[in-house]
């Protein structure tokens, strides 16, 4: 798939918006991996607020983020505590103890799906 995010718009949320959008069903990747691919590899912070406030766009899957032990960090930006791990169990993500199972085999990185 060729897709060029960066530098699409000058606003960096919306470039994080992005490529949250382009992140399949059943799949997660990391902050970090989002900043990587957004050529800011020391943004992964940046990218965290970025999924605070995607409670605005209906069409960003921000449930579909975590950290970079598949750790869900960003869940109680959502309308319950559990509704992440929800969101994603309904994709066929297992989740235990706030931590996606098996991480490798669902790890989505940008820079490796994504073409330049």
């Amino acid at each position: 798939m060729e897709v060029s995010i960066p530098n699409k718009h000058k606003d960096f949320f919306h470039n994080v918006y992005d490529v949250v959008r382009l992140i399949p069903k059943g799949r997660v990747t990391s902050y970090g991996a989002i900043a990587k691919y957004l050529g800011s590899p020391r943004s992964s912070r940046m990218v965290g607020w970025a999924m605070n406030a995607a409670h605005n766009f209906s069409d960003v899957p921000a449930h579909r983020v975590v950290n970079r032990n598949g750790m869900l960090t960003g869940k109680m930006h959502f309308s319950s505590s559990t509704e992440m791990e929800k969101l994603l169990s309904k994709e066929g993500v297992s989740v235990s103890n706030d931590k996606i199972e098996k991480l490798n085999s669902v790890y989505w990185d940008p820079t490796h799906e994504l073409e330049l």
